[in-house]
């Protein structure tokens, strides 16, 4: 059976024997074809109850790799042992391109999934992988020294035009959410302890509830995890772009320090800004207190001011202050490094913002347990 014209393939079914299935193909199986006739083929084969097949292709014309795949899922619809179907009338252009294609190795149209490994394999793939997460977390510290040691040597080779650009990114424009978002928080923290201590008649110490609290813990804290959320990503989002674009490589091969052009104006940056955006969260959190103070409390403006004075040791504010420096270098490092670990392509900048916001705020929270045990101790 032979088509008229060209890109057009026939078939042909039947069962010239008892338990003999035979497959004509006549035509040019190829790409623009083959669709057509695996649509026409498989309904057909469930039709006949047969044990033997013969595909017959001796009437192709033309056949390119899709073709062949497209003979391989026929092998596959038959659904019978390999060893009874026989592929006959091949011609030696054909046999060209089966021998290309490895199609009597019958690994076309088969996707085989991957052996799941065992959670002992998983447990040592992970253990493997922290480790040389460790190493290079350390060898990047490292290089960031070493990229400090070079500046004290020689200043002028920091870029303070990039420092003071990511303290508008990274302080300026985030007052506006961090003073939202601790006006709110002294907001709530006032309302839920008036209705404590109202009762006993101590609502004045509402004042030095919220103080206390933001001072010393939520202050520095909170102020820490939006400034992960905003900058860290987006030191993670800059790097891993840079990164996967190789302009990371392009400064290597010039003879640059890509930290001393990438990481320390962001590190920079965040420490000193910061603890100036956590001074503010204090204040906005001190306003939203005296908010509730003076509208629900009765208590008087300069009342709640004073005693909010009074509650705030010099002692603590610079502790609090000195947490969020802490605070900022986690953020910038972690940004910074989960940049640089981004490999393939644009879904690796989405994968090094989302782990670096992660890992800075278990970071962040982790090393403020270790500062409150500290406290304690030292206290």
């Amino acid at each position: 059976m032979k088509p008229d014209s060209r890109d057009t393939c026939t078939f042909e079914i039947s069962a010239p024997a008892p338990g003999t299935l035979h497959i004509s193909l006549a035509g040019d199986l190829v790409i623009d074809t083959v669709h057509k006739v695996l649509e026409g083929v498989r309904p057909q084969i469930g039709r006949h109850l047969f044990e033997n097949a013969v595909i017959d292709i001796s009437g192709i014309n033309h056949l390119d790799d899709y073709g062949v795949m497209a003979i391989s899922e026929i092998r596959n619809m038959v659904g019978i042992d390999e060893s009874r179907i026989d592929v006959t009338g091949t011609s030696p252009e054909h046999k060209i391109i089966f021998d290309i294609t490895d199609f009597d190795r019958n690994t076309l149209c088969q996707i085989t999934p991957p052996a799941s490994p065992n959670i002992i394999v998983q447990a040592g793939a992970s253990t493997i992988n922290a480790y040389e997460g460790f190493v290079y977390f350390i060898s990047f510290v490292g290089a960031i020294v070493m990229s400090v040691g070079r500046v004290v040597r020689h200043p002028r080779s920091l870029r303070y035009g990039d420092i003071v650009m990511y303290m508008k990114t990274t302080g300026v424009d985030a007052v506006p959410i961090v003073g939202l978002i601790s006006l709110m928080l002294g907001l709530i923290i006032a309302f839920v302890s008036s209705m404590q201590l109202k009762v006993y008649g101590a609502n004045i110490y509402v004042a030095n509830l919220v103080a206390v609290a933001m001072v010393q813990e939520l202050g520095p804290i909170m102020t820490a995890i939006v400034v992960a959320g905003r900058s860290g990503s987006a030191y993670a989002a800059e790097i891993s772009t840079m990164k996967i674009s190789e302009e990371v490589d392009a400064l290597f091969v010039m003879g640059f320090d890509p930290n001393l052009f990438l990481v320390l104006p962001r590190l920079i940056a965040a420490v000193l800004v910061v603890p100036v955006l956590t001074m503010f969260s204090n204040i906005f959190a001190i306003a939203g207190g005296a908010i509730i103070g003076v509208t629900m409390l009765d208590v008087g403006m300069d009342t709640y001011i004073n005693q909010s004075m009074e509650a705030i040791k010099l002692f603590e504010l610079m502790w609090g202050l000195f947490k969020s420096s802490v605070f900022a270098v986690l953020i910038a490092l972690t940004g910074c490094l989960r940049g640089f670990q981004a490999q393939g392509g644009a879904a690796s900048v989405g994968n090094a913002a989302t782990s670096a916001v992660v890992t800075a705020i278990f970071l962040i929270i982790f090393f403020d347990s270790m500062f409150a045990v500290i406290r304690i101790y030292w206290g």
